[in-house]
């Protein structure tokens, strides 16, 4: 008979290797799972953290290509407008790696005192409240251009990183607020979500990390439980990129973030006055 634990670690893997795809807030919705399992607050925010760094090496290897023209302007090849393009890339990738590291520390602090006050109801509830947000953004997103762009700029690097490190509170989208992010900017819908997955790169390992480094280790699951949803992440993740990117442009992600959202602050509520 398979343990719970090492089922409930699968499941998660695979909502994590899906969601994070999707402009619906991956953290968000696996952490509401994972209080339904019955972790703790803390411990199922820390464990859905960690998960990004599956597919963060799922987005590694699909985005292997991008990744090597990025990073070939470090080679010094002869200046041209795509040689730039690809040098621009590369600083707004540091810059805003950077800046969502700093603003993602800030808002985690902030958010475990705000969870210690919580009782369980409460943090879903707030969960709820994120995931509208983020819905209200995705609806938005795209009907106030400011212009258009090709290629990023700093104040680009600031802006999304910036939104990328709020995205570390469960229930805001990263995929949706840096996406939306670059679309306000006037970045057209590829090239948005191209920029937001290269991205996610960096930012998802280092969350993993952060966990690892916070915890000294996973105390709240064994290493076989976390080795399990770090590789399911990982291959579910990397299996479902491609088509779940092209759902993204088919599918009003909006909608379904007001809907879960709404969802939870009921469930939250009722967990509160029961």
């Amino acid at each position: 008979m398979v343990d719970e634990s090492v089922l409930i670690a699968f499941v998660a893997g695979i909502l994590q290797g899906i969601f994070e795809w999707l402009p619906i807030s991956s953290e968000g919705n696996l952490t509401l799972f994972l209080r339904a399992m019955g972790s703790q607050p803390k411990a199922a925010l820390r464990f859905s953290l960690f998960l990004h760094a599956g597919t963060a090496i799922a987005a590694t290897v699909y985005y292997r290509g991008e990744l090597e023209n990025v990073l070939g302007s470090l080679r010094g090849w002869r200046p041209d407008s795509a040689f730039e393009n690809r040098q621009a890339e590369l600083s707004f990738l540091v810059v805003a790696t950077l800046a969502s590291g700093i603003v993602g520390i800030l808002a985690l602090k902030t958010l475990d005192a705000v969870v210690s006050e919580l009782a369980g109801g409460g943090f879903v509830a707030l969960i709820g409240v994120l995931l509208i947000g983020t819905g209200v953004l995705l609806r938005f997103a795209d009907r106030f251009e400011l212009g258009t762009r090709e290629t990023p700029t700093l104040t680009d690097a600031i802006l999304v990183g910036g939104m990328q490190g709020l995205a570390i509170l469960p229930g805001i989208s990263r995929s949706g607020t840096t996406a939306g992010t670059l679309l306000f900017r006037g970045y057209d819908g590829a090239d948005a979500f191209r920029l937001s997955f290269l991205l996610s790169i960096p930012a998802a390992a280092g969350a993993g990390a952060l966990v690892v480094y916070e915890t000294g280790g996973l105390p709240t699951v064994s290493p076989t439980v976390a080795l399990i949803a770090l590789a399911t992440s990982a291959i579910v993740g990397y299996v479902t990129i491609d088509a779940l990117l092209r759902v993204v442009e088919r599918v009003s992600f909006w909608a379904v973030c007001v809907g879960i959202g709404t969802l939870a602050i009921a469930g939250g509520v009722f967990l509160l006055v029961v």
